[in-house]
């Protein structure tokens, strides 16, 4: 059996997208010589990879395998790379970190300072939400993930980095505003804007409520905390978020921090990947930038 590594390349990038189109996009080529190197793919292989159901294309049980060999093969050739460059030391590389949402509003600072100290590593950011970051994680597909809470179900190395408080917000005219020591019994007469299910706030949130035993009013779920800030700010209701996020709107008196017994919700933030991945230079070093003291100068709460 013969094929190679740009076929494989091709083929994986349509199994990404699900999408001749957008893996045409995704390498810069054509979609006809996308489907050439797919075709000669299966050619060699002998059996189809790719089935169209109606308008969507989905893996055959033969591509399935295919795609799973791949990553593998690929991220063989990534970490002999890796160890190539590390027996030259950390002059450069590449570094790709995924981020949840919420810890995007202290990362750029993050980031520039390990930038700082490493000025020749490319850096590249995603910022997305806690399912997509469990999904880059099954498929090893990013060098060092920045999270909450790890998910449990996964073979994974955590180590955390940060406390990160969840904390009761409400508009500054709110009738809590004033209010100090506020029972957590108060809170069942108002309604809580949340984040989407499966956000790690939200989560945290749920486990908290049902811990105390407090039911409580649910208003919009909202995908992104800027909308939840934002209808906070408008009157729709209280909010669970964490206090990194708001640092800006506190300080301008946008947004007011609730004075309620047993708040704030101590978590923590993790710097997250796959046990048993081999680290590249470059991603050991922003780990281990991550955990020593340099963090201190970044955001904390007071």
């Amino acid at each position: 059996m013969k094929f190679t590594l740009r076929q494989l390349k091709v083929f994986s990038s349509v199994a990404k997208h699900s999408s001749y189109t957008r893996a045409a996009e995704e390498l810069f080529l054509s979609q006809p010589a996308v489907s050439i190197q797919v075709k000669q793919l299966e050619e060699h292989i002998g059996m189809p990879l790719f089935e169209q159901i109606g308008k969507k294309i989905h893996l055959t049980q033969a591509g399935k395998e295919v795609q799973h060999y791949s990553r593998a093969t690929f991220q063989q050739l990534k970490e002999m790379e890796d160890v190539l460059e590390s027996m030259q030391g950390i002059s450069g590389g590449r570094l790709d970190i995924a981020v949840a949402s919420t810890i995007n509003y202290f990362a750029p600072r993050l980031l520039a300072a390990f930038s700082h100290h490493y000025p020749n590593i490319d850096l590249t950011l995603e910022v997305t939400n806690r399912e997509t970051l469990k999904k880059r994680l099954a498929a090893n597909e990013r060098d060092i993930i920045l999270m909450g809470q790890p998910p449990a179900k996964m073979d994974l190395k955590a180590t955390p980095f940060m406390q990160n408080p969840l904390v009761v917000i409400a508009p500054p005219d709110h009738l809590l505003a004033k209010e100090h020591k506020i029972p957590l019994q108060q809170l069942t007469k108002e309604t809580f804007l949340i984040r989407e299910p499966g956000s790690g706030t939200r989560l945290a949130m749920e486990h908290f409520f049902k811990e105390k035993k407090i039911r409580y009013k649910t208003g919009m779920a909202m995908s992104q905390n800027t909308a939840i800030k934002q209808a906070v700010r408008a009157g729709m209701g209280l909010a669970v978020v964490s206090k990194h996020t708001i640092e800006l709107e506190v300080e301008t008196g946008r947004l007011q921090i609730l004075d309620v017994i047993d708040f704030p919700i101590l978590r923590t933030w993790h710097i997250v990947y796959p046990r048993g991945k081999r680290l590249s230079p470059a991603a050991q070093a922003f780990h281990d930038f991550v955990l020593s003291d340099n963090l201190s100068a970044l955001s904390k709460p007071d």
